[in-house]
């Protein structure tokens, strides 16, 4: 008769005190948020670290987050300051950083966070998100893998045709309006709100976005849908994966709970990251679209002003 381990079967036990570590870190986290001084008021770069601190607990250690931060394309465009941007630093260099003024380019940008507590304008908001979705991405990279070198304006099998960084906001708000951008998107992607000390954190994913190939498609091919619904026949053009193996697979599926509860910060780690597999590694960096454009902008060309 063969033996029983008992390293045959799940370890119950751990398992469970790594989901009720989750539980309490998420209390404190609250906690932190909801910190005031004797005098009642709350230092809005302490909340920012205690965002920050969040996201540095879940994602790889290839992403480097950074705080009060400028992003630029090859076309000169600049967003408005991003409170928290996660980007690979390993592929793409810093175009300018002097001290805390930091330039990323869009190419690197993973993730873009936007910090608030409870009182949210919303016309500012919106600003902001456009502000990103303005910028794109450049294919005028030249890429050398194992065995060949890529033109990235004539690689025709692709995965990745324009990318663009997720949009999250971080907030203490009760309820929030995630309004519709120009692009026909929602301003943010992910909204994790904290709306009282009691709540908990609550974490709510766009709703257009139910299916992994949606996220596939809008993170790695910006503009396919809105290009498919004015009738250009895209995938013929440029021939990319239209991520129809994922049709099947749900972000919800990732969710885990205990009791029917959703466990928000066990299953962020999980839905989070599987998004940013989606993204995984950067566009090739376009180095000549950037010198370009710094050697434009330079002479005074009329097109950069």
């Amino acid at each position: 008769m063969e033996e029983i381990r008992k390293f045959d079967f799940a370890d119950s036990k751990t398992v469970k005190n790594i989901i009720n570590n989750y539980i309490l870190t998420e209390e404190t986290l609250v906690k932190q948020l909801y910190f005031t001084t004797s005098h009642g008021t709350t230092i809005g770069g302490f909340r920012e670290d205690v965002w920050k601190g969040m996201f540095e607990q879940i994602i790889p250690k290839k992403f480097v987050i950074e705080k009060s931060v400028f992003i630029i394309d090859s076309e000169g465009r600049v967003s408005n300051e991003v409170d928290l941007a996660i980007f690979d630093e390993t592929y793409t260099p810093y175009i300018f950083r002097y001290g805390r003024l930091k330039f990323i380019p869009i190419e690197a940008v993973a993730v873009v966070v936007e910090c608030k507590s409870q009182s949210l304008n919303e016309k500012i908001l919106k600003n902001w998100a456009e502000s990103i979705a303005a910028l794109k991405t450049s294919k005028k990279s030249y890429t050398r893998i194992n065995g060949r070198i890529i033109v990235g304006e004539k690689e025709r099998n692709a995965t990745q045709t324009q990318t663009r960084p997720l949009r999250i906001l971080c907030c203490l708000s009760e309820r929030i309006t995630n309004n519709v951008l120009e692009n026909g998107e929602k301003q943010f992607d992910i909204i994790v709100r904290a709306p009282s000390e009691k709540s908990g954190i609550k974490i709510e994913f766009d709703p257009q976005k139910e299916l992994l190939k949606d996220w596939y498609l809008a993170l790695n091919h910006v503009g396919y849908e809105q290009k498919k619904e004015q009738g250009e026949s895209v995938k013929e053009k440029i021939q990319i994966d239209d991520g129809s193996i994922l049709g099947e697979v749900k972000l919800t599926d990732y969710q885990v709970k205990n009791e029917e509860k959703n466990i928000s910060l066990l299953s962020f780690n999980f839905q989070f990251n599987q998004l940013l597999m989606l993204i995984n590694n950067p566009i090739p960096f376009p180095h000549i679209a950037y010198a370009k454009m710094f050697g434009d902008i330079a002479e005074g060309a009329e097109n950069h002003e």
